[in-house]
This record gives C-alpha cells, sequence and structure tokens, in this order.
C-alpha cells in the first residue's frame, strides 16, 4: 500500500457496511442483486437489520431462456414474482420496482427520479448498487443504474435538490458497489451460499438448476468468496467498493 493511501485511510476512513441500521439493494435487473450480494443481504437480515431491494427493470427482454412463446408482457409479470420470492428466501420483504423496460429503452431522467425516490421512501444508511466503473461490463443497464444510484445516493441528503426529483431526502452515508473489480470492504459470509443459490434459482426464467449458466455463476460465486474470504482470514466473504460521504466528491485517490 501507497504511504499516499496510508494517509487517506487514516485521514477519511471508510464506513463499515455492518455497522449501519438501514439499506438499499438496487439491482438494474431482477436476478442481480442476489448473484452480486446475496449472501450480504441474507446475513444483513438475519443481523435485524432492516433490508429494502428496489428492482430497477422488469428484464422483458430475457427471452433466450423463457419458455418458447413467452411474451415480453408475461415475462415482466414472471420476472416480477420471481424477484418477490427470490428476496423473500433471503429474509427480505420489502421489495420496490420501477417497472422501466430493461435494454436502456427507458429515460434516463425516469431512472434517476425513481431511485430518488425509493431511497426517500427507504431511508437508507447504505446504498448498494452495481459498480457503475467496471471496465468489462457491456450492459448499459448495470452501467446506467450504478451511475444512477451513487448519482442520487450523494444527492440524497440535499432536500432542495432531490425535491426537483419529486423525492424526500434521506441521510446516506455511504455506497456500496457489488460486481466490482477493486473490492475495499469485505462481509463475511460463511455458511450463506446455500441460500444463496436457493435465492437465484427463484429466477427459473432464468435459470435451471442442471443449466450451464447457473453452474457457471454459481462456480464464480463459490471461487470468488473463498478468495475473498481468504483475503480476510474469514473462511467466506463478499467484497465491495465502498464511498463514504467524504470520498463520494472529494479524495480522486480514493478512487484507484
Amino acid at each position: 500500500m501507497s504511504i499516499l493511501r496510508c494517509i487517506l485511510r487514516f485521514a477519511a476512513p471508510l464506513p463499515k457496511i455492518e455497522r449501519f441500521e438501514r439499506y438499499l439493494f438496487i439491482g438494474p435487473h431482477p436476478d442481480d442483486i442476489e448473484i452480486g450480494a446475496g449472501a450480504t443481504a441474507a446475513k444483513l437480515v438475519k443481523a435485524g437489520k432492516h433490508v429494502s431491494f428496489l428492482i430497477c427493470t422488469d428484464g422483458r427482454y430475457g427471452l433466450e431462456t423463457a419458455p418458447e412463446g413467452t411474451t415480453p408482457d408475461a415475462l415482466a409479470a414472471i420476472r416480477k414474482e420471481e424477484a418477490i420470492a427470490s428476496a423473500k428466501k433471503l429474509g427480505v420483504t420489502d421489495v420496490h420496482f420501477l417497472d422501466l423496460s430493461d435494454g436502456g429503452l427507458y429515460e434516463r431522467e425516469d431512472l434517476l427520479s425513481g431511485i430518488a425516490r425509493v431511497i426517500g421512501e427507504t431511508q437508507p444508511d447504505l446504498v448498494f448498487a452495481p459498480d457503475p466503473d467496471v471496465t468489462s461490463e457491456c450492459h448499459a443497464d448495470h452501467r446506467d443504474v450504478g451511475e444512477a444510484a451513487r448519482r442520487m445516493a450523494n444527492f440524497a441528503p440535499h432536500g432542495a435538490l432531490v425535491a426537483q426529483y419529486g423525492a424526500a431526502p434521506a441521510n446516506v452515508q455511504a455506497v456500496a458497489f457489488y460486481m466490482t473489480a477493486r473490492p475495499t470492504r469485505y462481509v463475511q459470509t460463511r455458511g450463506l451460499l446455500p441460500l444463496q443459490r436457493s435465492a437465484i434459482l427463484c429466477h427459473a426464467s432464468q435459470f435451471t438448476e442442471d443449466s450451464d449458466g447457473f453452474k457457471s455463476v454459481m462456480t464464480y460465486l463459490r471461487l470468488r468468496a473463498a478468495v475473498f474470504g481468504l483475503r480476510r482470514l474469514c473462511g467466506r466473504a463478499e467484497g465491495f467498493r465502498v464511498l463514504g460521504k467524504t470520498q463520494m466528491h472529494c479524495l480522486p485517490e480514493s478512487g484507484r
């Protein structure tokens, strides 16, 4: 670790994820939260924290794995029910939907205002979202949602500003990006992979237990949890790129 990074960690330490009480997990599509941070969500619920989910798009164009003849409208309805069932597996009952079309077929202002409104309604201390700065990410919805989430998390405490988006203010203290290549905080998740696996399988229109896609996802999650756990000497873990209030709009070195 460089001397500069050591100084920054001393001057502006990163928030610890599990010290908060209220959390909002934002997912671009149904199933993204479960894959990116499902074990952490389950752990927070088990610890008595207030956990909410927000699903931004309806997944209507994920037709490749849906039964033949399924229409986009029918698939959107199916995926909403799957998302509710999956969240319930993790212990989450407060689930919100923006019902925007996937594939980037939405107005950016609708995405921003929708996220702002749900932040105002759920009053999270910490917001989870996909990392918008992953250079390999090719899906517009992942990049758009991550960017919109960090923008509105930063704006959230400013009442006059978020009122322009039709939202109430919220005292958001930090953001934690999942699906990141640069984790800075880890959550120990030993024993929670089976629950995460069950939650992912609730998305039956996208995954079946014997499909290559599901097997690949689970292999990746097992290996990632083991590597992150080894880094923290805690068995299994999920990793996140965390920014506190200070890192959100200054300290550019925090983005390294």
